[in-house]
């Protein structure tokens, strides 16, 4: 079977099981997508007041309820189906309910699911050889999230300055405005975002923040902070800032910053959290730069929805010695059997091109519509299927505008930063889904702009 017919058959496959069900009761359309209901595996109603007693409100939750998906589509308790374009911002790489991640996981949970890293786990060592031979990474070190993956390349970076450096006190880690980096203590004081820091003081020291694509800025930051001796030990950026409005890297500027830090000796470390594992139409962020880290981190797409991050390095980088880090669950047989699948479905299909491929069709599709409100938005931005639709800077609408009115015709977006409304759909998207959403998308700025 040839790789574009994999693609072609999971995706139609999925698509048919979406819209062909007939429930019991009579089918609306919940959109101009003509998505059908379907029934609802619950006989009682969703109670949200319910649901508000026990968990802490740490969220501002849309009000619906999800309970199952498949493929490109999700499905609430009231049995109204939803084209997915969230992705669990970015991390169901193969969508829904795929019919590979249901037989190694169901395979796994038979066999093993969890042992101490005490022991050899020979799937860990099989994904990190992966990753690895794949990458310009020498090892790996494995955990449960992005913000841990990140946590980890701090400590690194840390001990990298003591140990490499010199640095006796304080190492400092640069890290850019607008950034992302988790929610940790650690990893939201790296986020170069005030907003995020609220309440939350005193932050963690260590950190100093720079415009993002300015070279001059890194440069003279640099300079500062040496200016009585090695005190910077890392930079860390995102290839394309995800949370901060789906802002690409500038290619001259990361060579720029390569060269920077091969000259101070410094590490370049990139949170590639939310676009690694093929999100840009290249296996690894960097590749859209033509650059290489020191250090990397991966974590969303890596498991396709089941918890899991890794930090990668060079063995020039890789300072950590037994007992410097470690995780209880980080790395697990069933984990990284599910990276596995997804590496190997990576390796074996052509879903990067199907990527590049929809990717450049959903660009042209917003920049199309984006010229049709030339008052109202700039147009789109982005790399293979994480994508955003960026209005104007006095425009008087917000995203969530935009992305509520599009829950209320069943497609799922997300806001990013304060003026861009993110498309990352599974990577496994079909070219007619892709025209789906650009149809809701047209009517719903049509209701909100006029015209």
């Amino acid at each position: 079977m040839s790789p574009d017919t994999l693609i072609s058959q999971t995706t139609d496959s999925v698509s048919a099981q979406s819209n062909s069900a007939e429930p019991e009761t009579a089918t609306t359309p919940s959109s101009a997508m003509g998505i059908e209901q379907q029934p609802t595996s619950n006989t009682d109603p969703f109670d949200t007041d319910e649901f508000d007693q026990g968990v802490m409100q740490t969220y501002g939750r849309f009000p619906i309820a999800l309970e199952r998906g498949h493929g490109c589509r999700v499905w609430d308790t009231d049995g109204r189906a939803y084209l997915d374009f969230v992705a669990g911002i970015a991390t169901c790489t193969l969508g829904h309910s795929h019919p590979s991640i249901v037989e190694a996981v169901t395979d796994q949970i038979q066999r093993l699911q969890h042992v101490s890293n005490l022991y050899y786990i020979p799937l860990q060592g099989e994904l990190a050889n992966w990753l690895t031979a794949n990458s310009c990474a020498d090892s790996a070190f494995f955990c449960n999230s992005g913000a841990e993956a990140n946590e980890s390349a701090i400590k690194l970076a840390r001990k990298y300055g003591h140990t490499r450096l010199g640095i006796e006190e304080e190492p400092i880690i640069i890290t850019a405005k607008s950034s992302f980096h988790g929610r940790t203590l650690a990893t939201v004081t790296a986020t170069g975002q005030p907003k995020y820091h609220k309440g939350f003081t005193p932050m963690v020291r260590g950190f100093h923040y720079v415009e993002y694509n300015n070279t001059a800025s890194l440069e003279a930051a640099i300079a500062e902070l040496n200016a009585h001796g090695p005190r910077v030990a890392a930079v860390m950026l995102e290839p394309l800032q995800g949370e901060g409005g789906v802002n690409p890297g500038n290619l001259e500027y990361f060579k720029a910053v390569r060269e920077i830090c091969d000259r101070e000796n410094i590490l370049l470390m990139l949170d590639e959290v939310q676009v690694g594992m093929g999100r840009t139409g290249k296996l690894w962020g960097y590749e859209n730069l033509g650059i290489e880290p020191d250090v990397f981190m991966l974590a969303k797409g890596l498991g396709g929805g089941i918890p899991i991050g890794a930090m990668l390095c060079k063995a020039s980088a890789d300072v950590f010695d037994k007992g410097d880090h470690a995780s209880t669950f980080g790395g697990n047989p069933f984990v990284c059997r599910v990276g596995m699948t997804i590496a190997k479905f990576i390796e074996q299909g052509d879903l990067l091109a199907n990527v590049q491929a929809r990717g450049e069709q959903l660009r042209a599709g917003l920049n199309a519509i984006a010229a049709k409100y030339p008052e109202h938005l700039v147009g789109a931005r982005g790399w293979g299927l994480i994508n955003g639709l960026v209005l104007r800077d006095d425009e008087a609408k917000a995203p969530i505008d935009v992305v509520k009115a599009a829950l209320d015709e069943g497609l799922l977006l997300v806001p990013a930063g304060t003026r861009v409304v993110r498309y990352v759909p599974p990577l496994i998207v079909s070219e007619k889904e892709i025209d789906e959403a650009l149809t809701v998308t047209e009517q719903v700025l049509a209701k909100i702009f006029g015209g």
